[in-house]
């Protein structure tokens, strides 16, 4: 059975420090994306050996500014090539995007963490995350390309900081116009699943509210459940059709939350 897994740690060594790495290991995926990293290699690969992972194939894309962002692919797969940062444009150097071809019993697949910006509506931040998400759909348009012309399929996992839909954030009414759920974000993700791209989540989940995947650490949010569904699995159509199941393991109490984010794992056949 293959299976993709993306979370959010807020940093490997706060998360290895609270011993949550072990949600890693006991996931049994085939492919762990991973976000805000925020730890050089050489820290990364020692936050996993000393708990159990070092076996595991590392392709890690640390920021060029410390302690920022981070993005990494963990996987018992042999990993055939590894492209950091989005090619062709600025985004090389950020630790936002990576890409790890697995070499899998059932094939190549193209393995991709993103961490998308979380942006400020009428800012600086706001446009850099867009010229991200251009840089990203012009990427993502390749790649599908390769699904025909090599053979590959492929998986996108991360924290997109974007709500599609009413369906995707608990208080959508309160957080018109912010940031994550403008309509000039949506509209990206829109235009993704218009050509071919495949939301595993929505589609296993249906036209409902949630699951979500993200709860402010303030006020009574992740009790209440009043979240955000921002970390998403979306895959080429081919793999799309061998999903079986997506699960978000949101944790049991606000007490042992190990990040704002709760990690998704999508199976297939």
């Amino acid at each position: 059975m293959f299976s993709i897994a993306t979370v959010n740690v807020n940093g490997i060594r706060a998360a290895a420090r609270r011993d949550e790495l072990r949600w890693i290991r006991e996931s049994g995926a085939s492919a762990i994306c991973l976000q805000e990293v925020r730890a050089p290699d050489d820290l990364l690969q020692k936050a996993l050996a000393d708990h159990g992972l070092g076996q595991l194939e590392v392709a890690h894309f640390e920021s060029s500014a410390a302690g920022r962002s981070g993005v990494a692919v963990l996987t018992p797969h042999p990993i055939r090539k590894v492209i950091k940062g989005i090619p062709r444009t600025e985004f090389t150097e950020d630790g936002r995007w990576i890409e790890a071809l697995l070499d899998t019993p059932d094939g190549p697949v193209r393995v991709v963490s993103v961490y998308v910006h979380t942006g400020e509506a009428g800012t600086g931040r706001q446009a850099e995350k867009y010229r991200f998400l251009d840089a990203m759909t012009a990427r993502m348009r390749t790649l599908k390309r390769r699904v025909s012309s090599h053979g590959e399929e492929v998986v996108i996992s991360g924290d997109l900081n974007i709500a599609h839909t009413a369906n995707d954030i608990k208080n959508w009414r309160g957080n018109k116009g912010k940031s994550g759920f403008l309509p000039e974000e949506q509209e990206y993700l829109t235009g993704w699943f218009k050509r071919g791209w495949v939301d595993l989540g929505r589609r296993y989940a249906g036209d409902c509210e949630g699951p979500y995947t993200w709860w402010s650490w303030r006020g009574q949010a992740f009790d209440n459940d009043t979240g955000w569904r921002l970390d998403y699995i979306l895959s080429t159509p081919g793999l799309a059709e061998r999903l079986t199941g997506v699960t978000v393991d949101r944790a049991p109490s606000y007490a042992q939350r190990w990040s704002d984010h709760a990690p998704v794992l999508a199976q297939f056949s």
